[in-house]
């Protein structure tokens, strides 16, 4: 009998090859506004898009499948196969006992946020539109064990409803979405009612809609400039899951979860010792200051919570104990965070038998995938 215990992974990255928007775009009609790889000065590469530099890795990291995880790939060369191949990811998985692995992008931004800033809406849609298609045509397609996520454009609430329709048509299980599309473009307030259309796609078609953290920089305090590198990424490590409070907040108190009981909402990359103080914080304050009195709610921000969140952890121990008792086991997912540099492969076996060593058995199979399994309908 296998000893492994199963285990399907609700936030990995993929790696997007130097070809992905090449290929797909046309070189007559776009030029270099096309997302490509150039050679630097200093001999590294970058990506260039809409005429805007990117690091190599974008917004994320390869430093898990890197001799020392504090240095990034410099150059394509450099980036190990199972970042980038579903084939070596798929060896890479199965040596660290992942069953299923729920993806995200990485060059387009953990949220899809370097193809919001594009003003040109017609760019954006096809840069969209060319990740989505080479994720179900490159990924999916080689093995069921990929669950894919689409992005979308954020233009405008139209355009993204039409994307999410089409992408979920051809097999995308989740939408990725950023927590604040106003630090892109000139947009709404996230809680504006014209992005209803965004949550009723969603609800409609059952497919999760995902904030991943980090994808706002706006709301994680900068590293201090004489830190030395290792600290930089240690502390970029902790700011960035932390960045994701203020959108779990707003969301709670917003009444979005309230006029779409149905919609499913996962934060990625968020660990899990902040639930439990977020959400008893806003319900404190939603009493003292009678929030009710003035707007009708039918429940508290931690029950919208309860009802219709996800949270998801990763190296988490006594959190995890406490996550599972308030808000609910129900309402965690557990990740391998793969192949960042805070991921815990190649020891993700190891790591989640001491995590979960004082959990019930019932509890751990609902966290390590029968959350999953029934979310992403596997």
């Amino acid at each position: 009998m296998d000893s492994r215990w199963r285990f399907i992974s609700t936030d990995d990255h993929v790696v997007e090859h130097p070809e992905v928007w090449v290929r797909r775009l046309s070189k007559a009609k776009w030029g270099d506004r096309i997302p490509h790889v150039e050679r630097q000065g200093d001999g590294s590469e970058s990506w260039v898009i809409d005429g805007v530099k990117c690091g190599l890795i974008g917004n994320g990291s390869a430093g898990a499948l890197m001799a020392d995880r504090d240095v990034e790939p410099r150059t394509w060369e450099q980036v190990p196969a199972a970042a980038y191949a579903p084939a070596a990811r798929l060896q890479a998985m199965d040596a660290d006992g992942i069953d299923y692995s729920v993806l995200y992008p990485t060059i387009a931004g953990v949220a899809g946020e370097a193809f919001g800033r594009i003003k040109d809406a017609e760019l954006e849609l096809a840069c969209v539109q060319a990740y989505n298609d080479w994720l179900i045509e490159e990924w999916a397609a080689h093995s069921k064990r990929f669950v894919p996520q689409c992005i979308v454009p954020i233009s405008s609430t139209e355009a993204s409803v039409a994307e999410i329709r089409r992408a979920v048509a051809k097999g995308h299980r989740g939408v990725i979405y950023p927590g604040v599309p106003r630090h892109l473009r000139d947009a709404p307030h996230i809680n504006d009612s014209s992005y209803d259309g965004l949550w009723r796609i969603c609800q409609e078609l059952a497919v999760p809609i995902c904030f991943h953290s980090g994808c706002s920089a706006e709301l994680e305090l900068p590293a201090y400039e004489g830190f030395s590198s290792a600290l930089v990424g240690a502390f970029n490590a902790v700011a960035r899951p932390a960045g994701i409070i203020p959108v779990v907040s707003n969301l709670i108190v917003s009444q979005i979860l309230e006029r779409f009981p149905g919609l499913k909402v996962v934060f990625g990359e968020s660990g899990l010792g902040w639930v439990g103080f977020v959400l008893e914080a806003t319900d404190y304050e939603f009493d003292q200051f009678r929030v009710d009195a003035q707007v009708p709610y039918k429940l508290h921000p931690s029950e919208t919570f309860q009802r219709q969140c996800y949270a998801v952890g990763w190296y988490d121990r006594s959190s995890l104990r406490h996550a599972c008792e308030y808000p609910g086991a129900g309402n965690i997912l557990w990740a391998a965070n793969f192949p960042l540099a805070t991921s815990t492969w190649p020891n993700t076996q190891q790591s989640n038998k001491a995590c979960f060593k004082d959990v019930a058995e019932a509890t751990r199979d609902q966290v390590l995938w029968g959350n999953a399994a029934a979310l992403y309908r596997l």
